[in-house]
């Protein structure tokens, strides 16, 4: 027989057998699996801010690498720019100054030839003053007379201190008008313009005339004359202009 303590010890172990196994099979609770896995999410949840910040330093990083060769690049056109315009400016201001030299040069050239036309017209065409001295006719009795040279024309100019009479005339006609004075017909102040003329100008105390007709006949003479006492004040000249043929009473 088994007293009571010993089916104590033999029954003690048989019920603590259950437990044991229990305590083979016991796993934690879901409770300390979330705690762990609480614990890691916030570690990968850093990890991936970390990642993003470097990420977005690394963007802002480039871009303002970008921004500032951009800058750069910019500035470096501007001054390009500034650089070509000034460039511009002084090429326009030079432009400017040639042409306005230009101009000159030109109106130099210009005036140059003008005057080189002149001086060839000059040359071909001298200009003579032939008669310029102050002479006087003492009276009815007197006269003036000269010759109109041929191959030119004959530029009459003249006044007086009182009426005077001028006329043109042929060596037919200045041979008449002699012929009237000597035969007594007349006076010398009235048969030189009364005796036939190629023109006249009677009683006046200026006169203005250019004559042609001796630019190819050598066949005149102008005369002058008053019916008192007066000083006449030429101022006769001629212009080489030959004609290509005879002319007025040659013709």
């Amino acid at each position: 027989m088994m007293g009571p303590t010993e089916m104590e010890q033999i029954t003690t172990p048989a019920e603590q057998a259950p437990m044991e196994a229990q305590a083979e099979t016991y796993s934690p609770p879901p409770a300390a699996r979330s705690a762990r896995s609480a614990w890691g999410a916030p570690r990968a949840e850093s990890r991936e801010r970390r990642w993003w910040t470097i990420a977005l330093a690394a963007t802002l990083l480039v871009s303002a690498i970008g921004v500032g060769m951009l800058y750069a690049d910019d500035t470096g056109n501007q001054a390009s720019i500034r650089s070509l315009t000034t460039q511009n400016e002084s090429l326009t201001g030079r432009n400017q100054i040639l042409q306005d030299q230009l101009n000159t040069s030109q109106a130099n050239l210009t005036a140059t030839l003008g005057e080189l036309a002149k001086t060839k017209a000059d040359l071909e065409h001298p200009h003579l003053t032939i008669w310029n001295v102050p002479q006087q006719v003492k009276g009815s009795s007197w006269y003036l007379a000269g010759g109109v040279p041929d191959t030119f024309t004959y530029h009459l100019r003249a006044t007086s201190t009182g009426a005077m009479s001028v006329s043109i005339l042929t060596l037919e006609q200045w041979a008449a008008a002699n012929g009237c004075v000597d035969a007594g017909r007349g006076t010398t102040n009235y048969c030189m313009h009364h005796s036939g003329a190629v023109v006249s100008w009677l009683s006046v105390t200026s006169v203005t005339y250019d004559f042609h007709l001796a630019e190819g006949c050598a066949d005149y003479v102008s005369v002058f004359t008053s019916a008192a006492s007066i000083t006449i004040r030429p101022n006769v000249s001629v212009t080489y202009n030959p004609a290509s043929s005879a002319s007025g009473a040659c013709a």
